[in-house]
């Protein structure tokens, strides 16, 4: 068993993330993972990322506040807000941005595969 205290988690940073603390519970530098890691993200208001796409799934849960998702494949670009347990996956290739554009932070949950 692997226990990360959430005061404890590791904080990392990402290229293209502004206005987010960003925290590892699980995998990488938080500890051993097989398959995925998660990581947990605050996202201040007017916070968020830019849109990128990578060649892995991810999947999205909000756990308070609201968070808007664009993700664009091809020419398809689908816009949607997602609130409290509301959850989203963003396939690969898909590109995606995060934006906060409430006046309060959003707290998001991540889980990725290790491949990434």
């Amino acid at each position: 068993m692997n226990i990360v205290e959430h005061n404890k988690a590791p904080l990392y940073d990402a290229p293209g993330h502004q206005g987010m603390v960003m925290r590892r519970l699980q995998g990488k530098e938080a500890g051993p993972s097989q398959s995925a890691w998660i990581g947990l993200s605050v996202i201040e208001p007017g916070g968020g990322t830019t849109s990128s796409a990578s060649d892995v799934e991810k999947f999205y849960v909000v756990l308070s506040g609201e968070l808007t998702v664009v993700a664009r494949r091809g020419s398809l670009i689908q816009e949607v807000k997602l609130r409290p347990l509301d959850s989203c996956r963003i396939e690969p290739e898909e590109a995606r941005q995060l934006i906060n554009q409430t006046s309060s932070p959003v707290t998001v949950l991540l889980v990725m595969p290790n491949k990434a």
